[in-house]
């Protein structure tokens, strides 16, 4: 992993790694040994990785030399396996999988946001190949597959987090114009927006990467970001003191509560979606 580390931080200069190399690299995966890794070792050279400038490099390095089948047999399960062309240019998903992770280094995205980036189409390499390219509800599928990629390497909670929430509700984040109301406001309190903000501007930034991490798409603006900004600054801006001063309190304060942001949801959408 440490040779493919290096990759993904020196391809900028133009460094590639000799085929005499791979091909040592090839017989390591192959002779088992990466399975005796342990989990701590194993994710300090991920995250390391991860946090290079570029590091799909990484990715594609262990995936060239069989070792991403060893480690993250998740993720390599992507290669090969097409989505529809008119929203993937690309067709593979494993090659999208690198891109949006390239994606999130040019943006300079925290470790959070890259590690969800990884993981986030998981489910698409489940998918039976009879209904390829389309990939129904592989949002839910992928979710069993990311707790377990996260368990092996006992990734730390912020990261597990993020991406079992990008993971399940990434195209929620696609379609954020569309969804009614009651569906965003369900999303907003998935993520907690009034305790951890931060959380949901880090799914938000993942969702970008996403759109961004196809082929001629990297630049396209990506009005939902803004959207779904707006819509958490909405439902924030709902107080609960008028509600106590009438006399809510427990499970009626609970509904009064998410009934008044769910007004406040109605009132941005109307003014902000023709």
């Amino acid at each position: 992993m440490r040779v493919a580390r290096f990759a993904a931080r020196y391809a900028r200069y133009g460094f590639t790694i000799a085929p005499e190399t791979l091909g040592l690299m090839r017989q390591l995966s192959e002779s088992g040994e990466l399975k005796a890794l342990t989990a701590e070792r194993s994710w300090k050279e991920i995250s390391r990785a991860l946090m290079e400038e570029q590091p799909q490099v990484f990715i594609q390095v262990l995936h060239d030399c069989g070792a991403l089948k060893e480690l993250m047999p998740e993720v390599e399960a992507l290669f090969g396996v097409p989505q529809p062309a008119a929203h993937h240019p690309e067709i593979d998903t494993g090659v999208h999988v690198l891109s949006v992770l390239e994606q999130s280094a040019i943006h300079k995205h925290p470790l959070t946001v890259r590690w969800a980036c990884l993981l986030h189409d998981l489910g698409k390499g489940l998918t039976p190949e009879a209904e390829w390219p389309r990939h129904i509800a592989h949002e839910h599928t992928g979710l069993r597959l990311i707790k377990a990629v996260n368990e092996r390497f006992r990734v730390p909670r912020e990261c597990q987090e993020l991406a079992l929430l990008v993971g399940q509700y990434h195209t929620h984040g696609h379609r954020a114009l569309e969804l009614k109301p009651s569906t965003l406001l369900e999303l907003l309190q998935s993520f907690d927006v009034y305790r951890r903000p931060q959380r949901f501007e880090e799914f938000i930034a993942a969702c970008e990467m996403d759109a961004r991490g196809r082929h001629g798409f990297e630049q396209r603006s990506y009005p939902q970001a803004d959207y779904l900004r707006g819509a958490a600054q909405a439902a924030r801006t709902v107080s609960v003191q008028p509600l106590l001063e009438k006399g809510f309190k427990g499970k009626e304060l609970g509904d009064a509560l998410k009934n008044e942001r769910l007004k406040a949801l109605k009132i941005y959408k109307a003014e902000h979606v023709a």
